[in-house]
């Protein structure tokens, strides 16, 4: 029998958060920091921030979340909402290029019973998408086998957006 190996979903799995954990909101407490590496902290912006999901459901799994603390899309104006959207649009440039996935899904999750994690900070995921990337694993196993570490994704990444123009 092969052996897949994901060490870093089990954190998620076998501690969940308790309700009402939204009062420490890993976002935040990223953005409070200077170590953007250690927070997965891909790309600051004016209004927003891109993150990689440090428990991804597939490789290339990324956040893009507006930088105040804000839970509900009637919470941003018009500025954040526009910064977001051209975020999610060039993320999607780089992903294809550097990944080549098939498509993408991204997903809003407002609401704990809608899937939210953290319901009071809002973010979109944005997760590549290949062919025949979907198997048994999950569905036996609650386990997703991702083929690239954080650091090497956060590498590539972080070189292709220092690359481009961002404010």
């Amino acid at each position: 029998m092969d052996q897949l190996w994901a060490p870093w979903r089990l954190a998620y799995i076998a501690n969940p958060k308790p309700a009402g954990a939204d009062d420490d909101c890993f976002i935040c407490k990223a953005l409070s920091q200077t170590d953007d590496r250690s927070n997965l902290i891909a790309l600051r912006r004016t209004s927003s921030v891109v993150m990689l999901n440090r428990f991804p459901y597939n490789n290339g799994h990324l956040l893009v979340a507006p930088s105040a603390h804000r839970g509900g899309l009637h919470d941003l104006n018009d500025a954040e909402v526009v910064e977001m959207q051209q975020t999610l649009a060039r993320l999607i440039d780089i992903l294809r290029d550097l990944m080549r996935p098939d498509g993408f899904n991204i997903g809003l999750n407002l609401g704990r019973v809608a899937g939210a994690g953290l319901p009071g900070h809002l973010h979109w995921h944005l997760v590549p998408r290949w062919n025949g990337d979907t198997n048994f694993m999950p569905v036996l196993a609650d386990v997703h086998v991702i083929s690239q570490s954080l650091e090497s994704l956060y590498d590539l990444l972080v070189g292709r957006l220092k690359g481009g123009q961002d404010g």
